[in-house]
């Protein structure tokens, strides 16, 4: 990586992305309104793409080749917003030039390929922080603390619910095919909540899914999927996904113990009951998080860029610090596992031991 962690304090860390669709602009924005972070660059296949995407970011060097962004010494991270089934090889090609990694969710489609980029990061000593912003969210974050501190007791129901809308026209590119989307409402638009709530409840140990093409019939991936969890500990809970319905909800989150519940809607708590009340409960229940992350429920780009500005400022920081990023690819691993499992569950007809 160019540049001593002494020297990087002083200094902004160079950034360059690799892939020009509409996520692409809200990594943009977010590295923009970062501390120490700033856009150095941009490689895409299309020249007039990268050419443009600079042009609209203030952007300095633009490239159709991946290798000569990351072999540049002014960049120090780069950001992959590829297709999903096409992050493992700029990502390679970044990690092996010393650099450090933000990638899209998911990480790759199968742990095969994230399990090949985690070896080469490790080996080559740099972060790799998969983007799964709705960690950074109050909401999640107190859940999280709740659970860390036992307030909930012993899970007995965890779920997760993601019933979103999505044009006939979205589906026109690579979205909801195998090859480079691996699948479709469950690893593009529910992953999120089924980070979370494997954040939260941790892996299942044991999953059976119901996978169907409700109104998307020309898509090679599912719109439509069901799935019953088992867990560890006996608790059990459920995943619902969907790209087919209106007008569209934000993603839902339920957590039941036998002290207490809460949910998560969105990125805002909409209940928060416990046996045991403590003096911050109800302002818990009143809070709303004022960068509010937006949803994507019925349109893909209504959503902030906040979300990704806070895991790209973590990542700065880490740096700087030199220590381990909040999320990283090893953690992030695990909804592609999980979700593969359902896949696997789905097209077997039974039930997937994790």
């Amino acid at each position: 990586m160019s540049g001593s962690p002494a020297s990087q304090k002083s200094t902004s860390l160079g950034f360059g992305i690799v892939g020009v669709g509409m996520i692409a602009d809200f990594h943009a924005q977010a590295i923009a309104h970062t501390h120490g972070g700033q856009l150095r660059g941009v490689a895409t296949r299309n020249l007039e793409n990268a050419q443009a995407f600079a042009r609209k970011h203030t952007v300095p060097f633009a490239t159709t080749r991946v290798e000569e962004l990351v072999a540049r010494p002014e960049i120090d991270v780069v950001c992959i917003t590829t297709p999903s089934g096409a992050h493992l090889e700029p990502a390679l090609a970044a990690v092996r030039a010393g650099k450090h990694v933000v990638v899209e969710k998911p990480i790759e489609i199968t742990t095969e390929r994230a399990d090949e980029l985690l070896r080469a990061a490790d080996a080559a000593g740099v972060k790799v922080s998969p983007i799964f912003q709705a960690r950074f969210t109050e909401g999640a974050r107190t859940i999280k603390a709740a659970i860390e501190a036992g307030r909930f007791g012993r899970l007995v129901l965890a779920s997760a619910y993601v019933k979103w809308h999505r044009s006939k026209e979205y589906y026109t590119g690579w979205k909801g095919t195998l090859k480079l989307d691996g699948g479709g409402a469950l690893i593009n638009q529910a992953i999120h909540a089924i980070d979370l709530l494997q954040w939260f409840a941790g892996l299942p140990a044991e999953v059976f899914s119901w996978n169907t093409r409700a109104v998307h019939t020309g898509i090679e991936g599912e719109d439509t999927a069901v799935a019953a969890l088992r867990y560890p500990n006996g608790a059990l809970g459920t995943i619902e996904a969907t790209t087919a319905v209106k007008p569209g909800w934000a993603r839902r989150i339920e957590l039941a113990g036998e002290k207490g519940s809460a949910i998560l809607d969105g990125d805002h708590i909409s209940r928060w009951d416990f046996v045991d009340a403590l003096p911050g409960d109800e302002a818990i229940r009143n809070a709303k998080d004022l960068a509010e992350l937006g949803s994507g429920a019925s349109v893909p780009n209504a959503i902030s860029f906040e979300g990704h500005r806070r895991q790209i400022q973590d990542l700065i920081d880490a740096v700087r610090e030199n220590r381990p990023v909040a999320i990283d690819g090893h953690e992030a691993r695990k909804a592609v596992a999980l979700i593969r499992g359902l896949y696997a569950s789905a097209q077997r007809g039974a039930p997937v031991k994790l």
